[in-house]
Order: structure tokens, then sequence, then C-alpha cells
């Protein structure tokens, strides 16, 4: 049985197609990217200000294959289905799509958002797409992270406390 959130998951080819109708519409489109393994305050914080800043917010989620590359063989804990799941039913994020490459690349180039963000940790220089965005008057965009908020944080006192 689908619901209204699994409508939010979408595959690149039909995101590519909502964002063209959406920008004839004039409606501003936000893009962010991110594993969102343990889903936190931290990411939901970080969510938020990142929908208000326009009016669509598209999420590019990291497949498990990806994350495994990018974090290691521990890693993801929670299954790309899952975690899919659970960002699709927060309210502020408008579309979900996964991909498995080791950057967002494509998926930027596919959306063509108003607003490119990223966590404060990103320098400027080392935001994927920032120069696409940046070559059609879009903007780059970086969000301040909550201190001691981190799926890595989470873990490391999992495992403390599992000694």
């Amino acid at each position: 049985m689908t619901d209204k959130y699994d409508k939010k998951i979408v595959s690149l080819s039909a995101l590519k197609a909502l964002c063209t109708r959406l920008r004839a519409k004039k409606e501003r489109i936000v893009f962010t990217n991110g594993c969102f393994d343990i889903l936190h305050a931290g990411h939901v914080k970080y969510l938020r200000k990142a929908k208000a800043l326009g009016d669509i917010l598209v999420l590019g989620l990291n497949s498990d294959s990806s994350i495994m590359r990018i974090k290691g063989p521990s890693r993801p804990v929670v299954s790309q289905k899952d975690r899919a799941a659970v960002i699709s039913s927060l309210g502020c994020v408008d579309y979900v799509t996964v991909f498995g490459e080791d950057t967002p690349i494509k998926v930027i180039k596919a959306v063509r958002p108003d607003i490119l963000v990223k966590g404060a940790d990103w320098k400027a220089g080392n935001i994927v797409g920032a120069d696409f965005v940046d070559s059609y008057g879009g903007k780059v965009a970086t969000i301040p992270l909550v201190k001691g908020r981190s799926t890595s944080d989470i873990i490391r006192r999992i495992k403390r406390t599992s000694r």
C-alpha cells in the first residue's frame, strides 16, 4: 500500500520532469544531499532551514552502496529504503531521490536548483555542483550544523556503551 509519503520518493527521470514543471510555475527549488543514516535533531533542523530558503526542497539520498564506499563497510546502519521512507515523511522535504554515485552531480544537473545547500562544514570550493549552479545564476548556501549532533557521534556513543 502506498501513501502520500511514498509519492515523494521519485526516480531521477521523474524528478527532472517535476522540476521542469515547478520552474515553469516560478517555484524556487532548493537541493541538498547526504546520507541521513541515523536521522537526528541536527538533520531535522538543517532540513527545515534548507526548506526555508525556497519553495520546494529536493533531497538527494546516498544509496547504500555509495555510503559503503564513502564511509566504510559498517555503514549505512539504516537501509536506503528505510532512510528514504523516514526522510520523505518530514513535512519540510518535498521530494527524495536516491543516487548511487559518490557525488550528487548527476542529480544536481537534472534538478538545476535555484539554491544548492550544504552544511557549513563544507568549504565553498569543495561543494559538489557549486560551479554548475553558479553558471546559470543559482545560489550556493551553507547552513550551520547543530553542535554535538551527528550520526558518527551517535555511533561512537553506542560503541562506548556496548563495551
